[in-house]
């Protein structure tokens, strides 16, 4: 089942407009005060982290809006909100003190039997991302045949895994301003454009994207675990409800293969080497200025 271009527009601006009237909502009454959302950035500058829940209240309502079928709506709901509530619980509850850090330090914590707040985001957006993957794939092809139970779990184990590595992955390029957001965009305008289930929700990233990008550039807010949890697990969800089989384990090699680097590899350091990367990931954002020379 495809999406139309007028369920899509109306997505994308459904989803913009939604996550802008959120975000000022929260502004005005933010949850347990100004203070419980404010970190420092990487200048050292207080920052909010209120643009992360407004990103996923249109995320949610661009799932219901974009979706042809309440299977696909469904689906995205499930990935969606998975991604933001453990997420958010690792935003507002992580023991900043603990050394606990990354997949393997929270998978690391886990095998020791220690549960982190980062561990069970971990086992949280994995149980989400496993049901939103059965809800996407069903067991009767369009063609009414009927699939074998071994083939649909393999199907659905390799799409949870997608999403929940897509969830991952964004979350760990938020840590300059605009940068998730940016690639999220990248990943989603072809997916918008493409045919398939996922479009609608694809193009209410786009939407997403446009209502959030400028205060984030502007140093003013973050997407946080909650907001960059949340956008990846829609992605990831759409290229479930879009792709067929060979794209759906490509896009999931590459998304593993990315993170497994992560561990090892820092991907602010290789964007900073590559001049391409440093172009687009600069545009619109603040320079950083030179260290101030005090001994003078």
């Amino acid at each position: 089942m495809t999406v139309g271009p007028v369920r899509r527009v109306l997505a994308g601006a459904v989803v913009g407009g939604v996550t802008a009237v959120a975000r000022g909502l929260l502004d005005l009454q933010a949850p347990a005060g100004q203070v419980r959302w404010t970190r420092t950035n990487h200048r050292g500058e207080p920052i909010s982290l209120l643009e992360g829940p407004a990103v996923a209240v249109g995320l949610l309502a661009g799932g219901l809006v974009g979706a042809p079928s309440g299977r696909g709506a469904l689906a995205l709901t499930v990935a969606t909100a998975s991604g933001a509530a453990f997420g958010l619980v690792d935003d507002l509850g992580e023991d900043t003190s603990s050394r606990r850090k990354g997949l393997r330090g929270h998978l690391g914590a886990l095998a020791h039997g220690e549960l982190t707040t980062g561990g069970l985001k971990v086992l949280g957006i994995g149980a989400g991302s496993l049901v939103a993957a059965a809800v996407a794939t069903p067991l009767v092809r369009t063609d009414g045949t009927r699939r074998s139970t071994v083939g649909w779990l393999a199907d659905v184990v390799a799409s949870g895994a997608l999403v929940a590595s897509s969830a991952n992955l964004l979350n760990l390029l938020d840590l300059r301003p605009g940068r998730a957001l940016k690639v999220a965009t990248l990943v989603a305008a072809p997916l918008a454009l493409a045919p398939g289930e996922g479009a609608g929700a694809a193009a209410g990233v786009l939407g997403v994207a446009g209502a959030a990008i400028e205060q984030d550039l502007a140093e003013q807010d973050m997407l946080g675990d909650g907001g960059a949890n949340a956008l990846g697990a829609t992605l990831g969800a759409a290229v479930v409800l879009s792709a067929p089989r060979p794209v759906r384990l490509a896009v999931l090699a590459v998304v593993l293969g990315l993170t497994v680097a992560s561990e090892k590899v820092s991907f602010t350091r290789v964007i900073e080497r590559t001049p391409v990367l440093r172009e687009i990931d600069g545009w619109g954002r603040r320079p950083v200025e030179p260290p101030v020379d005090r001994s003078a």
